[in-house]
């Protein structure tokens, strides 16, 4: 399975943060924020990647990430030039798919809890039609919303209802088989001049092969679109580490756990912070692993 992250977009509710650098590369707490969508695709294993975003910010992911081999996995890159919409991401990816199944995921979305990376790595290892990950939120009007029947099969995908149909809010990670990019394609895009997500999820809707994963209470789904939600994400994010003495979205040690990178690999993966507590915090786990495996 490949990956797509789009951490593309103008970011203009956060500005004039983001005036000069993607809302990606702000941080969310003690780490960028795109450091969380790759974790948790990481978790589930994927090692190959595609990362899209703006002419300005593509190098400045670069510096960050570079080629991705110090984590033991590889990270390639495009460019959307304008916001066209999530869906022009599989065009964009279109010849790095290379006809197989993709899991595209948004690099704003940060997720929280070990129950999200079953039910992704099951999606990813049985790509089939299209799966997408629903969370249940008192303010649907804000996202694309799903609705089901008495049965739990989902009927319906709308974007940004006045009315929504329920209270599940479809999350910004996605799977799909390898017709995708081919769908998205054929799309006519919308009054705003972008293609919709929700329209390719339509399509696979209409086929019968849209599969929806609810999310439940073991798992957070943290919005950071608005400075408001961003320092929530980070209040929530430090509590989590300040009490459990973890880190959430490290990952260099995911990349240790997942065996990605052995802990010989450690000066190589701690390079960049040197001796602060990120640093220190990753040769502790390295420490920690290579006492397990002795």
């Amino acid at each position: 399975m490949k990956a797509i992250i789009l951490a593309g977009g103008s970011g203009t509710r956060l500005a004039p943060m983001t005036a000069a650098i993607s809302k990606q590369l702000l941080p969310v707490y003690d780490k960028p924020m795109l450091y969380y969508p790759l974790s948790t695709l990481m978790m589930a294993g994927i090692r190959d990647y595609l990362i899209i975003s703006t002419p300005r910010d593509v190098p400045l992911i670069q510096q960050l990430l570079s080629d991705g081999a110090r984590l033991g996995i590889r990270i390639s890159y495009a460019v959307q030039d304008a916001p066209r919409g999530i869906a022009e991401a599989l065009i964009i990816g279109e010849a790095f798919a290379a006809g197989e199944p993709v899991c595209l995921m948004l690099g704003d979305n940060v997720f929280f809890g070990h129950k999200m990376i079953e039910p992704l790595s099951a999606a990813c290892a049985n790509a089939t039609g299209a799966t997408v990950f629903a969370y249940y939120v008192r303010d649907p009007e804000r996202y694309g919303v799903v609705s089901f029947d008495a049965a739990g099969r989902p009927t319906s995908l709308m974007e940004k209802p006045s009315m929504p149909a329920s209270n599940w809010a479809v999350t910004g990670v996605y799977v799909y088989d390898g017709q995708a990019a081919s769908i998205a394609k054929s799309l006519t895009p919308s009054a705003r001049g972008e293609i919709e997500i929700t329209d390719l999820n339509k399509v696979y809707l209409q086929q019968g092969a849209l599969n929806v994963v609810k999310m439940g209470r073991g798992v957070a789904w943290l919005d950071t679109g608005t400075p408001e939600s961003m320092l929530e994400a980070a209040q929530f994010i430090h509590v989590m580490e300040a009490r459990q003495g973890l880190k959430i979205g490290c990952i260099e040690e995911i990349a240790l756990r997942k065996k990605f990178v052995s802990p010989s690999a450690l000066d190589a993966l701690v390079a960049p912070y040197g001796n602060n507590a990120y640093g220190q915090y990753v040769r502790r786990v390295a420490e920690e692993i290579t006492e397990q495996r002795a």
